[in-house]
């Protein structure tokens, strides 16, 4: 491991942040401009499966280029992608050229760059940080990410009320010019091994190789089962919560606002937490603990009468996020090996993005029919459930335990 970890990983999370703050901006200014233009839900629904399909696709593909090639070019690369489509996007729009089919193809160029950042960088860290402290990175680096989301929709709101939203896109523009040239100028860090050398196999070789690997290695299938159901169940408490409080509390715009922000102090919360405290000595049983709370917080979010203890319940199902999140992205990048991490995460990548809309094109159209208060409950109850097979499970269990360092 490189001497000087502790100052590659300082320059490559402030990079990302800087990226991640440029294109939070974009994301929130693109929702808030087609929801005050139109008004519509079917267009906010055509943006969001905009901004989950590519990266769905595009995904496996990802991973086998993050197992191949460069993973700092790869993330490079996206980064520059993002900025170059956002750029022509604000050229365009201040040409007078503003329909909305742009702004859907913009959140779908973004995805796309999304796609092939996310596994590059869940198979980057563990080349930049030592292997005993990759649980205080990714713990960090969930806090950090928390605290943009937490005030990026409101920076964001305040710019399009006082400056047009083509300024919103020239300062997502600045800031990945900023984190490219952070990555290009400052961060050397060696190859990996399997991209120093010849690739003589197919990318489809290689992808079919990763999804072998993942069917032979029982920890990790037996793992992302659980996550397929995980975020399937999640879908009507991540994504039907501001429905059910504008019809349960009231269509105040404050109190969208509240539970957004409730929500995010909460991960902000569960990241220093896991930072500080690390989680348990076996990372399954720390999963475990999110899994029920998580269960538990959604069942309540389905029978609280009163709006503030509902949002202490939103900020309990916040805390509880990277409390499973840190630990499973850990346990992945200790027991996964280097050639195939790109892969797997590529793989973990399909799984959220497909469950999660998936979940939504079920309960979605039953929130009409049934209150979501009972989807919650119902909901809440499985997930609680599901946690008995976190710590049921041997297997699980066994790959859990901390690795035993060998004898100096």
């Amino acid at each position: 491991m490189n001497k000087n970890w502790k100052k590659n990983i300082i320059l490559f999370l402030a990079s990302q942040t800087i990226s991640l703050f440029g294109s939070s901006l974009v994301q929130y200014s693109i929702m808030w401009y087609i929801t005050l233009k139109t008004q519509s839900g079917i267009m906010m629904t055509i943006s969001i499966v905009c901004g989950f399909l590519p990266t769905l696709f595009l995904s496996p593909f990802a991973g086998v280029w993050a197992d191949r090639y460069n993973r700092k070019t790869l993330i490079i690369l996206s980064d520059s992608l993002i900025a170059i489509s956002t750029l022509i996007l604000a050229i365009l729009f201040l040409l007078g050229y503003d329909s909305l089919w742009l702004l859907f193809v913009m959140s779908a160029v973004r995805a796309l760059g999304t796609g092939i950042q996310t596994p590059a960088i869940g198979a980057f860290l563990p080349q930049l940080v030592p292997e005993d402290k990759l649980t205080k990175v990714n713990a960090t680096n969930g806090t950090i990410q928390s605290l943009v989301m937490l005030i990026s929709p409101m920076i964001s709101g305040a710019l399009l009320t006082m400056t047009t939203i083509e300024t919103i896109f020239f300062i997502d523009v600045i800031t990945a010019a900023i984190a490219v040239l952070t990555l290009l100028l400052f961060l050397h860090v060696p190859l990996h091994a399997k991209a120093l050398e010849k690739q003589t196999t197919s990318y489809f070789i290689d992808m079919r190789e990763g999804f072998t690997y993942i069917r032979n290695h029982v920890y990790v299938k037996k793992f992302f089962l659980f996550c397929a159901f995980f975020f399937f169940l999640a879908a009507p408490v991540a994504f039907l919560t501001p429905l059910q409080v504008t019809r349960s509390f009231g269509s105040d715009i404050w109190r969208l606002t509240a539970i957004e922000i409730t929500f995010s102090v909460g991960m902000m919360l569960g990241g220093i937490i896991m930072v500080s405290w690390g989680g348990f000595k076996n990372k399954i049983h720390t999963m475990t603990l999110s899994s029920f709370m998580i269960g538990a917080c959604t069942f309540a979010l389905g029978v609280v009468p009163t709006f503030w203890i509902y949002l202490i319940f939103m900020g309990l199902v916040g805390i509880a996020m990277p409390i499973f999140n840190t630990p499973s992205t850990v346990l992945l990048q200790e027991k996964v090996e280097a050639d195939f991490l790109g892969r797997v995460f590529g793989v973990l990548g399909m799984i959220s993005s497909s469950m999660m809309p998936l979940g939504m094109l079920v309960f979605g159209p039953l929130s009409d029919i049934i209150k979501i208060e009972w989807m919650l409950i119902g909901t809440g109850l499985l997930l609680f459930i599901q946690g008995f097979f976190l710590i049921g499970n041997k297997v699980l269990i066994e790959a859990g335990k901390p690795i035993s360092k060998p004898e100096q």
